[in-house]
């Protein structure tokens, strides 16, 4: 009889399977999240080595690029520069940021892909249509200085997961 004892001892209640069983789940179920919370935040850090993250802080202003082209367009990519580095590659931004009345150190830089025409767009310089339109917004105060049309990107726009 102390055999038989025995094993009832070792054998979990209905009570007690219930619990052990809710234990597991509850187990199984903290462990998944985590793996989830693990890819999402690979996810996540992958996308800022793609974009960069010092272009972090210019999509906040991407509403106000896409009013400045009225809504038309592809949205092709976004950069925040200096604006010193634009007299080289891109003087007629470096104009624009240099006719602002405050000296701005850093520009961001919001490009369209599309048709556009000077008369679609706000502030527009360069040509007077072309199928890139770079919209250029002061940097941290956020202004609207130019709408830049061109045929081919004064600087790379590329992104991925866009």
């Amino acid at each position: 009889m102390s055999g038989a004892g025995y094993a009832m001892a070792q054998e979990p209640t209905g009570q007690a399977r219930q619990a052990n069983l809710g234990r597991r789940a509850r187990t199984l179920a903290a462990c998944a999240a985590l793996a989830v919370s693990a890819l999402g935040l690979g996810g996540c850090a992958a996308a800022r080595e793609e974009l960069g993250t010092a272009a972090s802080g210019c999509f906040v202003d991407l509403a106000m690029a896409s009013h400045a082209v009225h809504d038309r367009g592809r949205l092709r990519g976004v950069r925040l520069v200096s604006v010193a580095s634009l007299s080289a590659h891109a003087p007629l931004l470096f104009n624009a940021a240099e006719m602002e009345g405050r000296r701005l150190a850093q520009v961001c830089l919001v490009a369209f892909e599309g048709q556009f025409v000077a008369r679609g767009v706000e502030r527009p310089i360069g040509a007077p249509s072309g199928d890139l339109a770079v919209v250029e917004l002061g940097y941290p105060r956020r202004r609207l200085l130019a709408t830049l049309l061109v045929t081919r990107p004064p600087l790379p726009f590329g992104h991925y997961h866009i």
